[in-house]
């Protein structure tokens, strides 16, 4: 008989699904790969349990709200985007893609500076706090925002991701220590984390969820998402109040005359790296042909 539940984890073609309180090792149909619809980790399913012993099946994936490619997770509430003071140093254009994305997504995006014992995080959090977004820092002798961080997540669905080595982990662990999820050791060679997580994954905490996600470098996160250059200005909130007002309906935003959002940055109320990333991301997407965008 068919249930109803969520897609906790994906493996292979093997799915492990939640109904109620149990537990059920699932694969997929083969008319998924005949509708090339995937199955996330986060997805509402229906299934068919197994027998004793035996997997069952997924049978249809509901209406998602939402999606990712990168992390590979449906249905998110918050996307938080970890990045750290230092090692790895951040990345304003990987923080501020991976924030147009939820933007795209319709999914809230949350930044948290990692390691703020080893450098002042002030500066970049206070970037993103005037861009309009909910912004955290910890570090080894700074726990304060966890708490409010565990208020965010009760009774919603969030994904964190960022760079390798930034933190993921261990912040999902000072969390909830029951999560005990394994971490490592910045590569000290590499400059960079060592992949600990190897697969998205939804654990119950809080009341609800989240995903730990494998780490990424910059180059992997620009085959995910995209963007129509049409469509980046709306995902950059700072942007908001100055749309419309541009001399040319046809404004870019990106050095037109005239344009409302180029004023903003000079006058200080849109911070200028915001402005730099924006540029970049519409330069990608102005390359990119129509008939490229599967």
């Amino acid at each position: 008989m068919q249930q109803e539940g969520r897609i906790l984890k994906g493996i292979s073609s093997f799915y492990e699904v939640e109904a109620g309180e149990k537990l059920y090792t699932c694969k997929a149909r083969g008319v998924f790969r005949k509708t090339g619809v995937t199955p996330l980790p986060g997805d509402f399913v229906r299934f068919t349990p197994g027998g004793e012993g035996e997997e069952g099946t997924v049978d249809a994936v509901l209406e998602r709200r939402n999606s990712l490619m990168r992390p590979p997770v449906a249905n998110l509430d918050y996307l938080f985007v970890v990045v750290s003071v230092c090692e790895p140093a951040p990345n304003a254009l990987v923080i501020d893609r991976l924030t147009a994305i939820a933007e795209h997504k319709q999914i809230e995006p949350v930044l948290v500076v990692t390691k703020s014992d080893l450098g002042d995080p002030q500066p970049l959090c206070a970037v993103y706090r005037k861009a309009g977004f909910s912004t955290f820092c910890v570090g080894a002798d700074e726990r304060a925002d966890v708490p409010r961080i565990r208020q965010m997540l009760c009774g919603h669905t969030a994904a964190f991701t960022g760079n390798s080595g930034v933190g993921k982990s261990t912040l999902l662990n000072a969390l909830d220590p029951a999560l005990s999820i394994a971490t490592a050791q910045i590569s000290r060679k590499l400059g960079r984390g060592r992949h600990t997580t190897r697969h998205v994954e939804l654990y119950k905490t809080c009341g609800g969820y989240v995903a730990d996600t494998p780490g990424f470098s910059a180059l992997d996160i620009e085959n995910g998402e995209f963007i129509h250059k049409d469509e980046l200005q709306y995902c950059f909130r700072d942007f908001a109040p100055y749309l419309g007002e541009c001399r040319f309906t046809s404004c870019a935003h990106v050095r037109d005359k005239g344009c409302r959002v180029l004023e903003a940055v000079q006058s200080g109320d849109v911070c200028a790296s915001r402005h730099e990333s924006y540029v970049a991301l519409y330069e990608e997407a102005r390359q990119i042909k129509d008939w490229e965008i599967r």
